[in-house]
């Protein structure tokens, strides 16, 4: 502890879910007496839901400050120094310090902490070609990128967007385009949409995507993006891989024209800061921390959300999985740790749902590539059911698919892709596979029946009843 001041003081890298999450809770558990604040925000906006923009964009959220949870004037009033288009440079763990410069003045300064959260989040993957970095060519992962891309659509005369990956961002673009009049092209290296998937049930979005009017390119490799008017001058020909506008995309044999360009091809751990500093890493490039969210080997710095690993409790190695409901959760364990509580993070399941237009698509656990990664066997079925009883109005489809362990039965994984009532019921599994359940015990589930809801059977215990019953056969 620095001895020059009568109270600890905390600093925080990163104004969104994990971070201000962090400093709020800690926050509850020390008082501005005991415990100074120091967030550090380097763009405009707090605390928001990154998850929304896709919904803002398309315009089923009209105003953007829907998506705000607490506001920086909020977080002040709470006695946390927050300092927003503030940039940390450089963390100096010897000197327990951080450098951070004003984004708008470019003005640098060091601020010394006692303890240390980074939270410093994800960052859209920009293909490394030429026209990556062109005008018109869009990531979204901040409020800000959501407000950029706006802003393109509405000084953008051009109606042609194309959209580069098919995972839920670049599936929930390509609706979100969709619904603003656009016409839209997803390029896809993956053999079907939604990767999070198994191809057999990646094609039941394929089907949906097409049926929105989307259209799908599978199987296909962005080379690079084009800019320009496409002109035949010398000079217009030399812009087309340099400056300008993107006018097109190219893969390995076609070319799409495109007015704006959205990147959906993920994200990468934010870990830049964390790397310069010799902090520890993982295979994905996320930070490594203990239960408690302590970065490993390090007993005063903490870190959460889109920047770390953690722990698959189905697989039993580290993930990066950048979800805001994880991050909430680690900023909540890491502000009670660091206000004298005690609480732990024992790791995730995989849970994720979305949807493209009335298609919810939901998945929790394992896929077969991912089991067939960490070496275990399994058994897999297909079930197809209905979310109410087939007698009740407005009863739709719903397919799911199990993982069962060989021999053993254990859960590992689902996925459901169907209509109304579908996606929420992978919270079954993903109860199922924290608990370490197999197959035959999820049979006895008391669930909830009535014909509005359900059908006797419902859709997860069908699909636990034939693999409890392959199980069994394979022994």
């Amino acid at each position: 502890m620095n001895m020059s001041r009568t109270r600890e003081r905390l600093v925080v890298i990163g104004g969104d879910a994990a971070g201000m999450s962090a400093a709020s809770q800690a926050r509850r558990l020390k008082g501005p007496d005991e415990l100074e604040i120091v967030a550090f925000e380097r763009g405009h906006f707090t605390s928001y839901s990154a998850c929304g923009i896709p919904y803002w964009v398309g315009g089923d959220v009209t105003d953007r400050d829907r998506l705000i949870a607490r506001t920086p004037e909020e977080h002040r009033a709470r006695d946390i120094d927050l300092r927003l288009r503030t940039e940390v440079t450089e963390l100096d763990l010897d000197g327990q310090r951080v450098r951070a410069r004003d984004v708008e003045s470019g003005e640098e300064s060091w601020t010394s902490y006692d303890k240390l959260v980074i939270a410093t989040g994800a960052r859209p993957i920009r293909p490394d070609m030429p026209g990556a970095d062109a005008a018109g060519v869009h990531g979204v992962q901040t409020l800000d990128d959501g407000q950029a891309l706006l802003d393109t659509l509405e000084g953008t005369p051009g109606r042609r967007a194309v959209v580069v990956g098919a995972g839920y961002i670049g599936v929930e673009m390509a609706e979100a385009l969709i619904n603003r009049g656009y016409e839209v092209t997803v390029v896809n290296r993956g053999s079907e949409p939604m990767s999070t998937l198994d191809p057999d049930m990646g094609c039941l979005v394929h089907e949906a995507m097409e049926g929105l009017g989307i259209t799908m390119v599978n199987d296909a490799e962005v080379t690079k993006i084009l800019t320009g008017d496409g002109g035949t001058s010398l000079l217009e020909r030399s812009r087309e891989l340099g400056g300008g506008r993107v006018r097109a995309v190219v893969t390995q044999d076609r070319e799409f024209p495109a007015d704006v360009v959205v990147l959906g091809i993920g994200v990468r751990p934010e870990t830049a800061l964390a790397k310069a500093a010799g902090l520890p890493l993982g295979p994905h490039g996320g930070l490594l921390t203990d239960r408690s969210m302590r970065v490993r080997g390090y007993e005063n710095i903490w870190s959460g959300g889109d920047c770390v690993e953690v722990l698959d409790l189905v697989s039993g190695q580290v993930r990066h999985i950048p979800l805001g409901t994880h991050a909430n959760k680690h900023g909540q364990v890491i502000g009670t740790n660091v206000g004298g509580g005690y609480a732990t993070f024992p790791g995730v399941v995989g849970t994720a749902v979305s949807k493209v237009c009335d298609l919810e698509i939901a998945r929790t656990g394992l896929r077969e590539k991912d089991a067939h990664r960490v070496g275990l066997r399994f058994e897999a079925v297909t079930i197809e059911s209905t979310s109410r009883a087939g007698y009740y109005p407005n009863a739709s489809p719903m397919t799911v698919k199990m993982l069962a362990e060989h021999r053993t039965g254990r859960l590992l994984g689902v996925q459901i892709v169907g209509r109304e009532g579908a996606g929420k019921r992978v919270d079954i599994a993903a109860v199922a596979l924290t608990a370490g359940m197999t197959v035959e015990q999820m049979t006895s589930l008391d669930l909830g029946y009535a014909p509005p809801f359900s059908p006797v059977w419902d859709p997860v215990l069908v699909a636990a009843r034939k693999a409890a019953a392959k199980v069994r056969g394979s022994v």
